[in-house]
């Protein structure tokens, strides 16, 4: 059932017809890498069989309750999980990886999130961004790019706290969690998809989207910038090389 499928045809994610599961590009359609080293059925069953938009959102809102229920005596300010619980549960950044080694939690904090205001948040915008990128990448691209900007943008703000680096936006983040460093890899990707294709309105809207969140990011203290510059950059680079 989960295996890597090596010889064959396949059908293409993007326009339907059959192609190699080794073929650099569809004959029909000029996608890149169509079988995706041959585990694009793998991924594309996954993501219709049990809905990795649905999945996200499923896990998260479950994942935040589950925070909040672990420790209910000290719950925050807009029913904010306690750092405690979080830790636990698989918060990331600086602290749980440098100080405690839970490289792990690069792919387990966009899972989790720091109060209801920041999980409605999120949410609001996945669900607007990650039809479109499964539109136009496919689920089983969606999945890659998902993933990968999730480890790059916790890998990066967790390497970015050094004490030579002043409080404020500009110094990684001690203790990170959120699903907002996967969603900046989707605004990468759109981008790519943009320049690829020469749709440059779209370009011009992801990059005002982009902007808007980093003025506030400057603006307001408690966002990681860089968990955001390294989720876009991972993003880019995965939905470059699919």
């Amino acid at each position: 059932m989960f295996q890597r499928q090596t010889e064959g045809s396949l059908v293409c994610p993007n326009c339907g017809r059959l192609v190699g599961v080794r073929d650099r590009e569809c004959f029909n359609c000029g996608r890149r890498n169509p079988g995706l080293w041959g585990f694009a059925p793998l991924l594309r069953k996954f993501g219709l069989d049990f809905g990795f938009m649905q999945l996200v959102f499923t896990v998260c809102v479950a994942m935040y309750a589950v925070s909040l229920l672990s420790d209910p005596q000290n719950i925050g300010g807009f029913l904010g999980p306690s750092t405690q619980s979080t830790f636990m549960f698989g918060g990331s950044g600086y602290w749980p990886i440098i100080e405690y080694g839970r490289w792990w939690t690069v792919l387990s904090a966009a899972w989790l999130h720091g109060n209801l205001l920041h999980i409605g948040m999120n949410m609001m915008w996945l669900r607007q961004i990650m039809p479109i990128v499964q539109e136009f990448y496919g689920v089983g691209r969606l999945i890659i790019i998902y993933t990968v900007a999730s480890a790059s943008g916790f890998a990066l703000t967790s390497l970015m706290f050094q004490p030579a680096i002043p409080l404020g936006p500009f110094r990684g983040a001690y203790f990170t969690v959120g699903a907002s460093a996967p969603l900046f890899g989707l605004f990468g990707a759109l981008i790519v998809y943009s320049k690829r294709t020469g749709q440059t309105a779209l370009g011009q809207e992801i990059w005002r989207w982009v902007m808007i969140f980093v003025v506030i990011g400057l603006i307001v203290p408690i966002i990681d910038n860089w968990a955001h510059l390294g989720g876009y950059a991972g993003g880019w680079l995965a939905a470059s090389v699919l």
